[in-house]
């Protein structure tokens, strides 16, 4: 019997009590159980010897988070005061990305992730989307339920010919938003895959890939299950998983 795929998914850092924490949420950690075992990734990089852990893995998938990469990386001003930045995430994971994908490991980035594929491939990001003409709010109000918050927000138009398109997605269908951060700069070798109505890049792929590399800005992990459309992105990543496993 074949065995299943590993699956990394990228961990946050996190101060509780007196000590600290590296976790990832439930709910990536179920979608990543889609595509193979998931194992979560500490943001050690200093301990981590990234060739061991790439010769490991099936796949990988960069998570959302409530830090925000630190702009140093990408070349932009400081962040607004109160930011929450995960540094040691960023020296783990905008590395990371660049050598999963030339190691051809299939990647699936959401949110954060999304933002830190953009920036490891050289892009920039807009700190606060809803600041920048002609771009919408798209972020979710932190006072309502999580149904509301996560729920369909608005519509996506799919890029034809692309990874998504073969993936079985429309070319146009609702997803979720909830972030405030966003693409400014596209990275070098990046294809839109999808954007918002207001023109704001909401999935991109890495043209020169060798399996599944993919970045989506909205959350597809969340009730996965429940939407048809969510749940075909991780039946592609699954595949891709499943097929570097056969190779090795």
């Amino acid at each position: 019997m074949p065995r299943k795929p590993l699956i990394g998914v990228s961990a946050c850092t996190r101060q509780i009590g007196q000590h600290s924490f590296h976790i990832a949420g439930d709910k990536y950690l179920r979608a990543a159980a889609i595509a193979g075992v998931p194992l979560v990734i500490p943001a050690l990089d200093e301990l981590i010897d990234q060739s061991t852990l790439l010769e490991s893995l099936d796949g990988l998938l960069f998570t959302g988070s409530p830090s925000n990469v630190e702009p140093f990386h990408y070349g932009g001003p400081a962040s607004a005061v109160g930011t929450h930045h995960d540094p040691s995430r960023d020296r783990l994971t905008l590395p990371l990305i660049r050598a999963a994908v030339h190691a051809g490991i299939p990647v699936f980035g959401i949110c954060r992730g999304f933002q830190e594929m953009n920036v490891a491939f050289g892009g920039s990001l807009h700190q606060k989307v809803h600041e920048v003409a002609p771009y919408q709010d798209h972020r979710e109000d932190p006072e309502a339920p999580l149904e509301l918050q996560y729920g369909l927000s608005h519509d996506l138009h799919v890029q034809p010919g692309g990874l998504l398109e073969s993936l079985g997605l429309p070319a146009l269908v609702r997803v979720n938003s909830v972030h405030g951060q966003g693409v400014e700069r596209l990275g070098h070798g990046l294809r839109i895959e999808a954007l918002a109505p207001d023109g704001l890049i909401e999935a991109f792929s890495v043209v020169e890939a060798r399996t599944f590399a993919l970045g989506v800005q909205w959350h597809p992990e969340w009730k996965v299950h429940e939407h048809p459309h969510y749940l075909a992105l991780f039946h592609g990543f699954a595949e891709a998983c499943q097929e570097r496993a056969r190779q090795r």
